[in-house]
């Protein structure tokens, strides 16, 4: 049986391979471009291999991925964060540039994010705005888990707090009043519609959490609960940044015309790279 490598084996390999997962060949080392591998790489790579035919995902093999410049730990279940949501990040980053400075105690942003998972999205968050905070939730242990770790990781364990908490309980908004009012709701919540999950490929059916993309009938689900949640915690000119599905736009849209109660509107729809429309902007008005 091959020897199982470990994770400090897969960084060195990944950091002699590349210095960029985009461009890996060019950042090889000139002098390894003709430098036979041992048998105990040979064997790594065989392991490697393997799980690839498995339809084990890149991302779980390596047992790290980069988003937003951040390296992040990766273990299966816990979702792996996609390329389109770097844009739900960068579109909340250009929001707070342009937005007066917070008068908070802590003097910038007060951020929720909402099924935190690896801990990608609040993590670069912290990273690029120094004087943010963030309170982070999910209901899945395992996500808890992973982005404490990536906090540690990245050393910003002392801005964000780490809470296990199913958004879809009865009176879980008590759960965080206390660290409140926030600035910024975000979260790239499950989505998918469920008719559309059959469609998954093989790496995401058999090793990702499936509750952290299943949105029920219309992808809706989870959706109409954070938007139920956030006005009760959301500042007085707060914001709510989503990613979702392309046809969320509309559905969202007029689910918040049914529930003027909330005083929420739908300031703003952007497109992914693919020219989709994948990300909202909902603005809490006065009551």
């Amino acid at each position: 049986m091959p020897q199982r490598w470990s994770a400090t084996g897969r960084r060195s390999l990944r950091k002699e391979v590349s210095q960029s997962p985009g461009n890996p060949f060019q950042s090889l080392r000139p002098e390894l471009w003709t430098k036979p591998l041992t048998p105990q790489q040979l064997e790594c790579i065989q392991e490697l291999c393997s799980h690839r035919l498995q339809r084990m995902p890149v991302q779980y093999i390596l047992g790290e991925w980069d988003f937003q410049g951040l390296s992040l730990k990766m273990v299966p279940p816990v979702f792996i964060p996609r390329p389109e949501t770097e844009e739900l990040v960068g579109w909340v980053l250009e929001e707070v540039a342009q937005r007066p400075p917070a008068v908070g105690a802590q003097g910038g942003p007060l951020i929720l994010e909402v099924g935190c998972g690896s801990g990608a999205i609040a993590l670069s968050l912290l990273s690029q705005l120094p004087k943010s905070q963030v309170v982070a939730v999910d209901k899945a242990e395992a996500a808890v888990s992973l982005t404490r770790e990536n906090a540690q990781r990245l050393q910003v364990q002392d801005r964000i707090r780490i809470i296990p908490l199913d958004v879809t309980s009865e009176g879980c908004w008590t759960q965080l009043l206390p660290w409140g009012p926030v600035d910024l709701v975000v979260s790239n919540p499950p989505y998918i519609f469920h008719k559309d999950m059959e469609q998954l490929a093989p790496e995401i059916c058999s090793y990702e959490d499936l509750v952290a993309l299943d949105g029920g009938e219309e992808g809706m689900d989870i959706i109409t609960h954070i938007l139920t949640l956030a006005p009760r915690l959301l500042n007085a000119s707060g914001s709510i940044f989503l990613e979702v599905d392309p046809r969320h736009p509309e559905l969202v849209g007029s689910w918040l015309r049914s529930r003027p109660d909330l005083h929420l509107s739908l300031a703003a729809v952007r497109k992914d790279f693919c020219g989709r429309p994948r990300f909202l902007h909902i603005q809490k008005s006065a009551s």
